[in-house]
């Protein structure tokens, strides 16, 4: 995708994701939770979720999950370095796609981690 300008990507999805909450309100309800309940302390930490999620969006090629998983990885104290070795972990496992969404990734990882 090449998104030049992270934040503005996340507001547009923001009001993109509320008009679809109106439309589907108890699948979006239980989603919420379900996300809530995945990234939630356990023996995982919040911030090591997060970056399975981004590892998970890249290789996915979502771009939606690498804004909102880089942001929230930034809230729970990711660090670059460590956003940098998910992406390794998401190169391996993904091949070039995955390269290609990695840099995305970074970019998105950097935007949203200043905007704080």
């Amino acid at each position: 995708m090449a998104e030049q300008d992270w934040n503005v990507f996340i507001e547009q999805m923001n009001g993109r994701m509320a008009s679809l909450r109106k439309a589907i309100p108890s699948v979006a309800k239980e989603f919420g939770g379900l996300a809530r309940e995945a990234i939630a302390p356990g023996v995982l930490d919040p911030k090591t979720k997060e970056l399975i999620a981004l590892a998970i969006g890249i290789a996915a090629r979502c771009d939606g999950c690498l804004a909102y998983h880089a942001k929230a990885a930034a809230k729970y104290g990711a660090t670059r370095e460590e956003v940098a070795e998910t992406i390794g972990v998401a190169v391996y496992m993904g091949g070039g796609p995955s390269m290609i969404y990695g840099a995305e990734a970074l970019s998105a990882f950097d935007a949203l981690s200043e905007a704080r």
